[in-house]
Parts: C-alpha cells; sequence; structure tokens
C-alpha cells in the first residue's frame, strides 16, 4: 500500500525538501533528509554539506543519520523513518541499512546514482543485514524540479 493512501501516514517530506533549498542557497546539490522517530518527532535533519565540510561523506541523509544517532545516544534507529528529497546513493544506502532505519521514503529518482532502485540495489544484496520498508515518489515533483533547476543553472542552461 502506497504510504500516502494509509489512515495515519503523516510525510514529513516537506521539512527534508526545506533542507534541500537551504543547501541549495549555500551553492551545494539540494538534497534534504530527516529523520523522524514513530512518535513523529524529528530527530535530525540536514542538507548536503559536502562542499562546505570539503567532505565528500557529507551527504544529507548521513548528517541527518549522525544527528539523530546523537540525539537519541544510539549507533541503531530502530523504529525510525527517514525521508530524503532524492534516491539515497550507495553510500547512504549502506548507513541506512547499518542504522536500522526502519522506512526510508524518497523523493525523486536517481538513475545515474541512485543505490535502491537503481544502480547498486544496495538493500537487494545478500549481504545486507537490514532491509527498509521504502516507498519511492514522495513529493517527487518538488524534488524533481529542485533538482532540475539547480543542475539547468549551473550550466546555464
Amino acid at each position: 500500500m502506497h504510504p500516502s493512501r494509509g489512515m495515519d501516514f503523516t510525510s514529513h517530506m516537506e521539512a527534508a525538501l526545506e533542507e534541500a533549498r537551504a543547501a541549495q542557497s549555500r551553492g551545494e546539490v539540494p538534497v534534504g533528509a530527516v529523520v523522524v522517530t514513530q512518535a513523529g518527532e524529528i530527530v535530525g535533519s540536514a542538507g548536503n554539506r559536502t562542499r562546505a565540510d570539503n567532505d565528500p561523506t557529507a551527504h544529507a541523509e548521513i548528517l541527518a543519520i549522525r544527528q539523530a544517532c546523537a540525539h537519541l545516544g544510539s549507533e541503531r534507529l530502530t523504529g525510525c523513518a527517514l525521508y530524503v528529497t532524492l534516491e539515497p546513493c550507495p553510500m547512504c544506502a549502506g548507513a541506512i541499512a547499518a542504522a536500522r532505519i526502519a522506512k526510508l521514503y524518497y523523493g525523486a529518482s536517481d538513475p545515474k546514482s541512485g543505490g535502491v532502485a537503481s544502480g547498486a540495489r544496495v538493500f537487494t544484496h545478500p549481504q545486507c543485514h537490514h532491509t527498509p520498508e521504502v516507498f519511492d515518489g514522495i513529493s517527487e515533483r518538488a524534488a524533481a524540479t529542485l533538482l532540475r533547476d539547480f543542475f539547468a543553472g549551473r550550466r546555464g542552461l
């Protein structure tokens, strides 16, 4: 069942989109992520910071997971959901599995660099120790437009 049709589903994708917009305003690729507890509390939120931090691992998902783990005092985010505006790359999918995220909601697909439904498909690998429930296409149009406009501006189109 698609989560937006569920009776008690509340999307936190707008918060992830806000993080993506903030990342874009800093000159970063506009990807945002938030980690939400089962009670609906946002315990981690971030936008990409690879350029600002000079850190190729400073993807929105990684930063939000780190923040949530620090907030909750645990290396496991069992029961938590992650909302991210773009399909996670293989590195981020690996971190999602390691953190034991229960549910992953993402917006735009990433045929070039994705690691969930595209490319490496990390969660289907036999060595993946944890697989979250995955829901794609959440606020897909808004997320894709943000990315498309960012890259069109970079290319001078």
